[in-house]
């Protein structure tokens, strides 16, 4: 495996000593001044620094610093001309992953280079291993717009822990549960299982012993063997709670009691357990509005969202249709033994013009209907169900507003604007089912700032009808 080593040391003697002791081995570039390692850290992406502590300029433990904030998981070695305890320690603190003195003896030198360079290598396992595992279970994947290229770097970063809570809120059929898979096989415990349920699809007098697991005779119809739940099954793994809003209230209390302190009793048992899960809960409501309704406790929101992720709406990123379609003409073009060879110029246009309620889950059942019942050799309007799917976007959201030309006699333009405001207001909340936040989102509004003036726009046309 071939390495790439930045010396950074303003003396010659050092910078060529230890060059020619492992310049067999490594790429190696040497550098007098941080200033120009840091400059060509980006082009040459080193695996190891070797970092001098008293450079002259830009200091050792401040270059250390910038080094890390390009690339977090470069490792650096310090050099110091002696044993300057406090500086050794502080760049220890800083991510520096140990520590040589000079004067440099190369043996121990080459054995420290070397142990550094095998933990190099480790991660660089783990990667390959984690990146298999994402592509052989998570199905297919996010979209390829730059707000999701923000959302998955953003991943890299927060996976990385093992246990930190993460909130995934989106629209229904955006993907939450893809991403959750995500961070699950990007973690450290992307070897372990990955547990999903549907908080939703549980009934509110079992959710507890689902999640808990009940010991024998625990209750009326309760297993003799009694049950597992699925917080012990995620043990040294994650498990993902989507649709988290329809926890029933004992239920939110336990899981809190859970994830403050990894404790947990199955129903119908006095023993503590004790397991290291992480949650990563979806949810497609306003959480905040159930907490202000007092139907989801806030301090059980303030612990599942150490970590939150907004996952945009497939009409916030038209550019990702395009690369969901033909993922799927493949997939269900091999699920059903078809050969279709693409999409028709005009059933593209209409995919890419069409209001996407359901998201990619509903672009998906488009694609599958099409695929299956094609005549082809290309995936046809009349194939996507069309008439059935809905009108095309743009065409359904016409408005009904004529606004005259400005006549000689002028345009009352106040009672003009009303008529606009109320008509798109009511537009939001009929797109949204109802649902102020979402609506106020469509709006690109402040919540409360729509509340405010969707009364006040109903409130003023209820008193003309009067």
């Amino acid at each position: 495996m071939d390495y790439t080593l930045f010396i950074v040391d303003d003396e010659k003697t050092i910078r060529e000593g230890i060059t020619a002791y492992v310049e067999d081995d490594y790429t190696v570039f040497t550098y007098a001044a941080a200033e120009d390692a840091l400059g060509d850290f980006s082009k040459k992406k080193p695996d190891l620094i070797l970092l001098d502590i008293g450079l002259p300029g830009m200091d050792g433990i401040t270059a250390l610093n910038r080094f890390k904030a390009q690339d977090a998981d470069v490792v650096v070695i310090m050099i110091t001309a002696y044993e300057d305890v406090g500086s050794v320690i502080k760049s220890m603190k800083q991510g520096a992953w140990d520590y040589i003195v000079k004067p440099l003896q190369m043996e121990g030198l080459e054995v420290t280079i070397s142990n550094a360079l095998e933990t190099i290598r480790l991660r660089r396992e783990i990667k390959d291993l984690q990146e298999g595992r994402i592509r052989k279970e998570v199905p297919c994947f996010i979209g390829e717009s730059q707000v999701i290229h923000d959302i998955m770097a953003y991943i890299e970063k927060v996976a990385k822990s093992p246990d930190t809570p993460v909130l995934i809120q989106g629209e229904t059929g955006t993907g939450k549960e893809l991403l959750a898979s995500t961070i699950h096989y990007r973690s450290p415990n992307f070897a372990g299982p990955f547990i999903t349920v549907n908080c939703a699809a549980i009934p509110k007098d079992l959710i507890e012993s689902e999640l808990f697991g009940y010991e024998k005779g625990a209750f009326s119809g309760a297993s003799a063997k009694g049950k597992t739940g699925l917080i012990e099954m995620a043990d040294k793994g994650t498990l993902f709670l989507d649709e988290v809003g329809d926890l029933n209230p004992d239920a939110q209390a336990k899981l809190l009691r859970f994830m403050e302190n990894g404790e947990f009793y199955r129903v119908g048992s006095t023993e503590k357990q004790y397991v290291s899960t992480r949650i990563v809960s979806a949810t497609n409501r306003n959480l905040e509005e159930m907490i202000e309704n007092e139907e989801f406790r806030d301090d059980l929101y303030f612990r599942i969202s150490v970590i939150r992720l907004q996952v945009p709406s497939l009409n916030q990123r038209e550019e990702d249709v395009q690369i969901f379609a033909g993922h799927f003409l493949k997939f269900f073009n091999t699920k059903f033994c078809r050969n279709l060879t693409g999409i028709r110029e005009d059933a593209m246009a209409f995919l890419n013009r069409y209001k996407w309620k359901g998201n990619v889950r509903e672009l998906k059942n488009m694609m599958e209907r099409g695929v299956l019942t094609a005549d082809g050799p290309e995936l046809t309007l009349g194939d996507l169900g069309v008439d059935r799917a809905g009108t095309a976007k743009g065409d359904e959201n016409k408005s009904s507003i004529d606004l005259p030309p400005l006549s000689p006699d002028g345009v009352d333009l106040t009672a003009m604007k009303a008529d606009i405001d109320r008509f798109y207001f009511r537009q939001a909340m009929e797109l949204a089912g109802g649902n102020e936040s979402q609506a106020a989102r469509l709006l690109n509004m402040k919540h409360h700032a729509f509340r405010y003036q969707y009364k006040k726009i109903m409130d003023d046309h209820s008193g003309k009808d009067e």
